[in-house]
């Protein structure tokens, strides 16, 4: 991927800026990051690891105009998730189409998330599965908003001749370019460590396939490798089938804390997913150097803990 120029959107946000950094480490790669930036640090952070940034929100197309024509690649990992359905829709659906629409990417990466699904408990999902509101129960715009940003980019594929990956993430975790705890693991390390029971579903265990930073980021470009018209789809997830209650209780022996677990239906529930479709993409090589569960829960562990 050297050489290019890359466009990745939402780059504020704990997997994108991760993405964002790692490509930016070749010298030869112009990587810009797009967001509001309405966190100046975030920004500072960014561009000290050599990112560019431009300010465009894509509830409105503010910045739209400035952005180069013809990139290399648009990787789109944006998310609103105000609970507001149409601001929402707006951010995922409508405004990532016209994303593309301005900047015409030579190729496109569109993070969507397992969330999409319909809830299925232990049943593991290939791409065909059902859709549904899986996290309604906690975010009730977030997997509506999701399939119909999956719908546009699908379309926009099509009908502007862009070679499309659309790749549903299921659990990112891991360490952050800053040293920081990041995910829904690093949250739940967050209330071990302030004495709160975690909410797990009554339909246990509740499976997923966390998948670490590093090699969110290092898979990227076999993903784009991979982008077709129509688009790919694929799941995008870790090497391992773990619990949430399997992590939670290893983030609480790592740091000596105790662990409390809380049933409830207003949670979401376990979403595990096939991987034989990423598995293909990404090579042999690369997937079995994916980072393991138990390592990469206990490196936040210990950044979390500090």
């Amino acid at each position: 991927m050297s050489g290019r120029q890359i466009l990745v959107t939402g780059v504020t946000g704990q997997v994108a800026e991760s993405v964002a950094v790692s490509l930016a480490a070749d010298a030869s790669t112009e990587v810009t990051g797009l967001a509001r930036f309405s966190d100046s640090a975030a920004r500072d952070r960014l561009e000290a690891a050599g990112v560019r940034c431009a300010t465009v929100d894509l509830s409105t197309g503010e910045g739209f105009d400035e952005l180069p024509v013809g990139v290399d690649a648009l990787l789109n990992f944006a998310v609103g998730k105000s609970g507001r359905w149409e601001l929402d829709l707006r951010v995922n659906a409508e405004g990532i189409g016209l994303l593309m629409a301005a900047v015409r990417p030579e190729r496109m990466l569109h993070c969507s998330s397992t969330g999409v699904y319909s809830p299925a408990g232990s049943t593991v999902l290939d791409e065909s599965a059902p859709l549904g509101d899986n996290h309604r129960a906690i975010m009730p715009t977030y997997s509506i908003a999701k399939i119909a940003a999956e719908e546009v980019v699908r379309t926009m594929c099509r009908h502007l001749d862009v070679p499309t990956t659309i790749a549903r993430l299921n659990v990112p975790y891991g360490v952050g370019p800053d040293g920081t705890a990041r995910g829904w693991p690093a949250f739940h390390l967050a209330m071990l460590r302030a004495g709160m029971p975690i909410p797990v579903h009554s339909d246990r265990p509740n499976l997923f396939d966390p998948i670490d930073l590093d090699d969110i980021a290092g898979t990227v470009p076999a993903l784009l490798d991979a982008a077709s018209v129509p688009s790919t789809l694929v799941n995008w997830a870790g090497p391992e089938q773990v619990s949430l209650e399997q992590w939670c209780t290893l983030l609480g022996e790592v740091c000596g804390l105790d662990v409390a677990l809380e049933e409830t239906d207003d949670t979401i529930g376990g979403v595990t997913v096939d991987t034989t479709k990423l598995r293909e993409i990404v090579g042999p090589d690369r997937w079995a150097g994916m980072v393991g569960w138990r390592e990469g829960m206990t490196r936040l562990a210990r950044a979390g803990g500090q």
